[in-house]
């Protein structure tokens, strides 16, 4: 099975054999595909039309030396050079016999680790086995390297056990036989088992001071002839019929070995579970963000939907009006909503961060600002609750423009502060101007004075900072007027108060319209915030590669690799299980 090149297989048999050998050029192009594995190919099976070879396996001194000379009916002398108790046979010897190749293996359990590897190469360069052991029953050590053997290198069907020396005194055959059975477990009905004594047999051919009789009778006894009528009816299908099997288990040991190959430690080792933790941590921050944003936004959904319930409910019967108490409770909720989901956002986010520092080191970099908000770390612009605020009384102001004017023109104006930039000359510029000529003023638009110098004027990059925080504050209200849209409006409802039913579909009109405001906003912060965070994840990797690159490398190539040997193992697998190959 070592002879020659893959592409030797024939082209034209179509027979189990060709199908191994194309599985084997496969194999020899993966394993090629990098240099772990590249040795591997000389290990491959090849087309090979030498005769059958059968190994005779087991532990030193079972008598496979003895076995062998009676198969081939050597005489006396030449018995004695081949046979020998002492753990001798150094490597495989192979014998002519019956147009097959008899393979002397040397002995396991020898305490020799010479022979047991020459022994474990003798059985993988096998068509078929002689498993030997003796009337003394395999030990644990020996059952298992049997049971081995017959499973997982695939001889089950292809051996033959010989039980040797089994006319030795104090032994009961029929004991031996079944304990032997026992051991065998779930292969005892599929391989035959030959109590044999090949001493025995020896002697009986070449003593010759034995009758006839007496010769017949110990040749039969011996079991010799009963092992050579199983290796015959093993041999039987031929070269093409029995040796497939044999190359198809090969090439499964042979891409089990390049698995092995694959086998990380040292340095590799140490690169791949550095870029393993770095990975992990990151997945973590991720996920731990797009958790909060999950929850966060169906938090801000649920407060609307509720808002609006509110709102609805607060519908005069009398004259279709939302009380202006009411309206201003419903639009402060809204803008509540999206200031602490931009605070437990960027609260999370900031968890996210310090973990990932906390686990990979300051070179993660920090996350830009969710919101726009140049105020000092635990500051908020959250207006006073009184009247005297500016923010307050401006979006009061606003509200009440768009009651009278309608939404569309109180999104204009809104939008001019929110969307005009905050330079010289902006909408929102002109505004904070205004508001920093006040006390009130110059407390909601300066935290710890660091727009203005406290005495009602703007440091030099003050204005610039006041303007942004307007902007942004002007912001959140526009989107809370634009879910406020059925309440800035209500004339058609007091023109058409003739029923109870107006004012209960105009209800439904408003909670349906907020329902599909807080589905709208939960959708466009879900796609915000996973915007976000993507630029934000994108970066870590980027400044984190120096620790994961040359691992990922080595992950990526390893698992490339091991798919492709994993792929070739299950055909192969496949075809040992197929009829064609039985």
């Amino acid at each position: 099975m070592t002879d020659g090149n893959p592409t030797d297989a024939p082209k034209d048999d179509g027979g189990p054999g060709a199908a191994v050998l194309a599985l084997t050029v496969r194999a020899e192009e993966v394993l090629n595909a990098h240099p772990r594995t590249r040795n591997l190919t000389a290990s491959l099976p090849r087309a090979d039309k030498r005769p059958l070879r059968i190994a005779l396996t087991g532990p030193y001194s079972a008598g496979k030396s003895t076995l062998i000379a009676a198969l081939l009916r050597l005489p006396s002398a030449a018995v004695g050079e081949l046979v020998d108790a002492a753990p001798k046979t150094h490597e495989a010897t192979p014998y002519e016999w019956n147009g097959v190749t008899l393979v002397d293996l040397p002995g396991t359990l020898s305490g020799i680790d010479g022979h047991s590897d020459a022994a474990r190469r003798g059985v993988r360069g096998a068509d078929a086995l002689v498993i030997v052991t003796t009337s003394e029953l395999p030990g644990e050590a020996e059952t298992r390297a049997i049971l081995r053997t017959l499973d997982a290198d695939g001889f089950a069907d292809r051996s033959v056990l010989v039980v040797n020396k089994m006319n030795a005194e104090n032994s009961d055959r029929d004991v031996i036989l079944e304990e032997v059975r026992g051991r065998l477990g779930p292969f005892a009905d599929r391989v035959p088992i030959v109590p044999t004594d090949a001493r025995d047999y020896v002697d009986a051919v070449n003593d010759p001071a034995l009758s006839a009789t007496q010769r017949e009778s110990l040749v039969a006894e011996s079991g010799i002839d009963a092992l050579t009528a199983e290796l015959r009816r093993i041999i039987a299908p031929g070269v093409s019929g029995v040796r497939p099997k044999a190359q198809a288990f090969e090439l499964l040991r042979v891409l089990a070995d390049a698995e092995r190959q694959w086998a990380l430690n040292g340095e590799e080792l140490g690169v791949v579970e550095t870029t393993k933790k770095v990975e992990e941590s990151i997945s973590r921050a991720k996920e731990r963000v797009l958790s909060a944003l999950e929850r966060e936004s169906e938090v801000v959904a649920s407060r609307i939907t509720t808002a609006g319930d509110r709102a609805a409910a607060g519908i005069s019967e009398k004259d279709g009006v939302v009380p202006g108490h009411v309206a201003r409770a419903v639009q402060e909720e809204l803008a509540c909503a999206s200031a602490e989901f931009d605070a437990s956002f960027s609260s999370s986010v900031r968890t996210a961060f310090d973990a990932l520092v906390a686990e990979c080191g300051t070179g993660v970099p920090e996350p830009e600002s969710w919101v726009n908000d140049l105020e000092a770390p635990g500051t908020t612009i959250d207006a006073p609750p009184d009247d005297a605020s500016p923010l307050t009384h401006e979006v009061k102001e606003a509200a009440k423009k768009a009651a009278k004017t309608g939404a569309a023109k109180a999104h204009e104006w809104i939008g001019k502060v929110a969307d005009g930039g905050n330079g010289p000359g902006s909408a929102a510029s002109i505004v904070a101007q205004k508001l920093g000529k006040t006390r009130v003023g110059q407390k909601v638009l300066d935290a710890g004075g660091k727009v203005t110098n406290g005495a009602g004027k703007f440091k030099p990059w003050g204005k610039t900072k006041a303007a942004g925080k307007v902007a942004s504050a002007a912001g959140k209200v526009q989107w809370a007027l634009a879910v406020m849209g059925p309440l800035m409006d209500l004339t058609s409802v007091a023109q058409d108060q003739s029923t109870w039913m107006a004012v209960n579909k105009r209800r439904k009109q408003v909670r349906d319209h907020f329902d599909e405001q807080g589905r709208e906003r939960r959708t466009a912060l879900i796609e915000s915030g996973e915007r976000y965070l993507s630029e934000w994840i994108a970066e870590v990797e980027q400044s984190l590669s120096g620790l994961t690159k040359q691992g990922a490398e080595i992950s990526a190539e390893r698992e490339t690799a091991l798919a492709a040997i994993k792929g070739l193992r299950d055909e192969t697998e496949e075809a040992c299980r197929a009829e064609s190959l039985t």
